[in-house]
């Protein structure tokens, strides 16, 4: 939690009001350490990565005839290097000759008559499943071996010269682009279509941050969306803490899915603090984030889970034992407790766990009376 109290006072922060004070000197100095933090940030272009240290003014056109020149007269005018041990053509040591091979393939191999007038007379099929019995996978393939083995007939109508053919694979389609429209959900949500029980905006690169936290506003008053995934969108820790305010309020909302971002983790802890005023949200991913969450934010994720009743599926892979182990015990309490079925005539429970498992999800144990008549 403390990590999260930290970044919560810089979150109104005005940016604008604190630029508008800086003079050219500073806004200079300000660009620089900017242009210097993060040299290897794939979103920023080539050219943007690192700032511009030439102070020379430029020379003029770039003339190739002169540069070659300029190299052949310094390369000219270079002195070799003496050697240290003078060549003089002498030849030392015997001449290598390589030794002859014999290929054991080649060999003349003799065998009886009868197998002679056999092999002599075996069509290719034949020939191919007798490799097959003798072991010979290398000279067929995979198909052909194993049906030789299964099958007391000749099996294999191709025979050995289909080995170099290679086995046809079924072609797997790639998967076509998201054809969803933006802006066209966007204000169906505004006005609440019914039809619209799920949004879909995986892998849709181009969305502004500012369209994602609209989403996010709009689902704050919208009742009819039950399923909003935004999975390989950039969506970055603005975006994450839109989605948590929206969560203290909306009533509607049953999953959530975050994965492949570049959320940090103060906009994880933001979103998983943000469901003790949620009681709905049934399924929370937030996995496969552009940088790793740590241990203290994966310790404080399992000790929010654990106060936490509602929610029944949890995607992110903890890469400590301990915060695996709490997180996992959590969500499965969860199940346990929903499965308590609340009768609408009497306002009775039902109950449909056995004593272990009351045990377990409740955190104590029961003693069970009996009255004899």
């Amino acid at each position: 939690m403390s990590l999260r109290k930290e970044m919560d006072k810089y979150r109104d922060v005005d940016e604008d009001e604190l630029l508008k004070k800086l003079t050219d000197d500073e806004l200079r100095r300000l660009e620089d350490e900017l242009e210097e933090l993060d040299p290897d940030n794939a979103l920023l272009p080539a050219g943007m990565r690192q700032k511009d240290q030439t102070k020379k003014a430029p020379t003029g056109l770039f003339q190739r005839d002169d540069l070659l020149a300029h190299l052949e007269k310094q390369a000219k005018e270079h002195p070799d290097k003496e050697d240290l041990v003078p060549f003089t053509g002498e030849k030392r040591g015997k001449a290598f000759i390589p030794k002859k091979v014999v290929d054991p393939i080649m060999e003349n191999v003799t065998l009886e008559p009868e197998l002679e007038e056999a092999l002599a007379n075996a069509s290719d099929a034949e020939l191919c499943d007798i490799a097959a019995i003798l072991g010979m996978h290398t000279l067929m393939s995979n198909q052909q071996y194993y049906e030789a083995l299964a099958s007391s007939t000749i099996v294999n109508k191709q025979g050995l010269n289909s080995v170099i053919q290679c086995a046809k694979y079924k072609p797997v389609p790639d998967e076509e682009p998201n054809s969803t429209d933006v802006e066209e959900t966007l204000r169906r949500m505004k006005r609440a279509d019914p039809d619209l029980k799920e949004v879909n905006l995986n892998n849709i690169k181009k969305i502004p941050v500012p369209v994602l936290k609209e989403y996010a506003a709009v689902l704050q008053e919208n009742t009819v969306v039950e399923r909003l995934s935004i999975v390989g969108t950039r969506s970055n820790d603005p975006v994450a803490f839109a989605l948590a305010e929206m969560l203290k309020v909306n009533n509607t909302l049953k999953s959530l899915n975050v994965e492949s971002n570049f959320i940090t983790g103060a906009g994880i802890l933001a979103l998983i603090a943000a469901l003790q005023h949620n009681t709905t949200l049934l399924e929370l991913k937030i996995d496969n984030q552009s940088q790793p969450l740590g241990n203290k934010v994966e310790m404080e994720i399992a000790a929010m889970l654990e106060k936490n009743t509602t929610l029944l599926k949890f995607g992110y892979h903890f890469t400590q034992q301990g915060p695996r182990l709490r997180g996992s015990n959590a969500m499965m309490n969860n199940n346990d407790l929903a499965r308590l079925i609340r009768s609408d005539s009497d306002g009775s429970f039902t109950l449909t766990l056995s004593v272990p498992e009351l045990e377990r999800a409740f955190g104590k144990q029961f003693k069970f009376s009996t009255k004899t008549k």
